[in-house]
């Protein structure tokens, strides 16, 4: 009904602020939905890679475990807004940044342990990097959030926006993975309890076209 300060504590554009009223509410909830969704899925595949090319292991399993958790938790954080339902939303935040931070420090972790050519590990060198900013952005985002002090809130927005980049580009690095992966990929994930070394070489002896020209088009996804 008339001007108002917009420089408040109120009004410090951390990202769930950004996303509180309708219409950027509704496309901030299909946003995360669909990001835990991509979450879930890149999560899988690259269990199934490493299961794959590294066999059985604690830390893809906890990798999985992670990205799955994170997955939930960003689904809170997205249809929970933090204006109208604060407690749930902290909730998934509190369980969707955490998580997140672990899964990216495994998957580096799992990097440096399949690798074996100069460019694993420049793409482990890569992670590490990412996983160290990421690292330090949350842990500064969250000191800096428990502040009353109304520049120091801005701080902690601009390193829970880095922090977000920071993972977003680590998910992007899986590309250079993901391009190798087949229907074999699956197949070895299937049956990876019973005998994941035999089944691998005889899935991949009796491969079919079909199964080949399907195999061509995974890629892409």
């Amino acid at each position: 009904d008339g001007p108002i300060s917009c420089c408040t504590l109120d009004h410090i554009p951390l990202v769930s602020k950004c996303g509180t009223f309708p219409p950027e509410s509704c496309f901030f909830s299909l946003i995360c939905t669909l990001g835990s969704f991509m979450v879930l899925l890149v999560g899988l595949l690259r269990y199934a890679h490493v299961m794959e090319h590294y066999g059985p292991s604690l830390l893809n399993t906890m990798g999985l475990a992670a990205g799955w958790i994170c997955a939930a938790g960003l689904t809170m954080v997205g249809n929970f807004q933090v204006d109208h339902a604060k407690v749930l939303h902290y909730i998934g935040a509190g369980v969707a940044f955490p998580t997140s931070m672990l899964f990216v420090f495994l998957q580096s972790v799992v990097t440096y342990r399949m690798a074996k050519t100069r460019g694993h590990y420049w793409t482990g060198h890569l992670r590490s990097i990412l996983t160290a900013l990421a690292f330090i952005t949350l842990i500064f985002s969250g000191v800096f959030f428990i502040q009353e002090s109304f520049v120091l809130q801005h701080l902690a927005a601009l390193c829970e926006w880095m922090f977000i980049i920071n993972v977003l580009v680590f998910y992007g690095t899986f590309t250079f993975e993901f391009g190798a992966i087949s229907t074999d990929t699956f197949l070895v994930l299937l049956q990876a309890s019973r005998a994941p070394k035999s089944y691998k070489a005889d899935s991949s002896a009796s491969s079919t076209p079909h199964v080949h020209n399907l195999s061509e088009s995974l890629p892409m996804v």
